[in-house]
């Protein structure tokens, strides 16, 4: 729970409706728009609550736990995501009617933002996604559902990762779960490879993009998006016309991909914001009346390229 902002979930099973009501307003409102939407059902961090609210709920109702990795194994911690998934699935909106795991403009369910943890292996993860990812397919089995991991390999392929370095998921074994239906990479190099050059970050996102693309094509055999990228304009370097640069980069990627035949088929930038959401920008806000038209022309090229193959007998 943030201090400063009203939570969904107040306490375990303990919602408050205003900003239920406020949930409900922005799946209708992408109703209408024709936009489709992936929401997440907890963050491995403690923005916006996070898992450590859950561990912390468990703690004073008696539960004894060292640490936050407790999330991912203590019963009554886990009952507590279980009913929480449970009551946005089944939750009907208040404005269309629509039980949410009915609602077509739901496009996916993630489990958690970023999950890691300091079990290297990845195996406390991994259970914790299967676990969770057969609960979601039994309430709603006809909504796709990934986990949100940011791409890291386990020890097997750890020289893939940022640094060589371990976070406690393994890209590969998890997203082998059956119930798990794409799979998801995030993008930050400038924050992974601190005190590198522009060329070293370049070459890293190459890589990085390559090698999921491979292993979710040859080893998966899911689709592939980038649900997370972006760059921070509170970083050295940064410049809007940087930043138009690397989207055109990300999307002319995912497009050479689809047209090919591959399995990187989108892309999310992080993160869209309008005019007056300043306080929660993080540096990486796109606010579209604030940026040069460049930036809305790239966006919108990109949605009419992807668009237009849906249109094709080859991609249809």
């Amino acid at each position: 729970m943030v201090e400063d902002d009203k939570p969904l979930q107040i306490s375990p099973g303990i919602y408050n409706e205003d900003m239920f009501e406020g949930l409900d307003f922005v799946v209708s409102e992408a109703r209408k728009h024709g936009i489709y939407l992936i929401l997440s059902l907890v963050n491995n961090f403690k923005d916006y609550g996070g898992r450590s609210q859950y561990v912390e709920w468990a703690r004073e109702r008696g539960q004894q736990l060292s640490d936050n990795d407790e999330f991912y194994t203590n019963t009554a911690v886990k009952e507590y995501y279980k009913n929480h998934v449970e009551a946005v699935l089944t939750r009907m909106n208040s404005i269309t009617g629509v039980a949410y795991k009915d609602d077509p403009t739901i496009f996916a369910w993630e489990l958690i933002n970023e999950p890691r943890s300091n079990d290297t292996s990845g195996k406390l993860v991994q259970e914790w996604v299967k676990e969770m990812a057969a609960h979601v397919k039994s309430i709603d089995n006809d909504h796709l559902l990934e986990i949100g991991l940011e791409g890291f390999y386990g020890e097997s392929k750890k020289e893939s990762n940022p640094g060589n370095s371990l976070f406690g998921t393994d890209f590969i074994s998890s997203n082998q779960i059956p119930h798990i239906d794409f799979a998801t990479i995030h993008l930050y190099p400038e924050q992974w490879l601190l005190n590198s050059s522009e060329d070293e970050q370049a070459s890293f996102v190459d890589r990085w993009i390559e090698a999921h693309i491979q292993d979710s094509r040859s080893v998966l055999g899911k689709p592939l998006i980038i649900a997370e990228f972006g760059r921070s304009s509170k970083l050295p370097g940064y410049s809007q016309q940087k930043r138009d640069s690397y989207f055109v980069k990300i999307y002319s990627d995912i497009y050479s991909s689809v047209t090919g035949g591959g399995p990187f088929s989108g892309g999310l930038f992080w993160q869209l914001m309008a005019q007056g959401m300043e306080s929660w920008g993080d540096g990486y806000e796109v606010v579209l009346e604030d940026c040069p038209s460049s930036t809305a022309n790239i966006i919108d090229l990109q949605s009419r390229k992807l668009q237009s193959l849906l249109h094709t007998s080859d991609y249809s």
